[in-house]
């Protein structure tokens, strides 16, 4: 890992514990404790530092999304484990990270396109498979279902919808998508779901 990843995995760390606003561009460098002189060769500004940390974040979500499907025995398994991937992800952020994001409009959409790109990508090549190896419906149109997972967290992740101060975000994840996946699955499917969410506690 270089110095520069060490330093862009700290302030993801800080950013996703305190948001982006609560600190200053001095206050990360003082936390950082490292010089400005040696900030501002890394970064031309706040905003480009935003931008560096996502990319960063995007590469480490997808690198480890990869990695847990490797783990998985069948698309049920596959999409249950980034259902519970996801409630885990969301417990572990302030959710002051994901509004303040969306003051940096080159890094929110940086990251919006990735969960549309990667995320439906993958989303849709499990619905796929599942539905020829029997486990989801083979009535339920792909494209709408994918589609709609999206839609489902843009509207989880929007304040005036579920203001965090009211709502604990995983737990709307949880409802929105644990009963959906069962909604889509055949009764072969659903049996699997069933045993994967007491297995998990879910």
């Amino acid at each position: 890992m270089t110095f520069l990843e060490t330093i862009l995995g700290e302030i993801l760390q800080l950013f996703k514990r305190e948001g982006i606003e609560a600190n200053s561009e001095t206050d990360i460098i003082h936390k950082l404790d490292i010089r400005q002189s040696t900030y501002h060769e890394l970064f031309a500004n706040k905003q480009d530092m935003v931008l560096q940390v996502i990319k960063l974040d995007i590469e480490q979500q997808n690198r480890k999304q990869q990695e847990l499907l490797k783990t998985a025995k069948n698309p049920v398994d596959e999409i249950m484990m980034l259902l519970v991937d996801g409630i885990k992800t969301m417990k572990e952020i302030n959710p002051v990270f994901i509004s303040d994001l969306q003051l940096y409009p080159e890094a929110w959409q940086l990251s919006l396109d990735n969960l549309i790109n990667n995320n439906q990508q993958v989303n849709t090549e499990i619905l796929n498979r599942g539905i020829l190896e029997g486990y989801f419906r083979r009535d339920i149109n792909l494209q709408l279902v994918t589609k709609i997972i999206l839609e489902q967290f843009f509207m989880m992740i929007n304040p005036l919808v579920f203001p965090p101060d009211k709502y604990d975000l995983a737990e709307v994840f949880r409802s929105i998508y644990l009963y959906y996946v069962r909604g889509i699955c055949t009764d072969q499917g659903g049996r699997m779901a069933e045993e994967f969410f007491a297995k998990n506690n879910l």
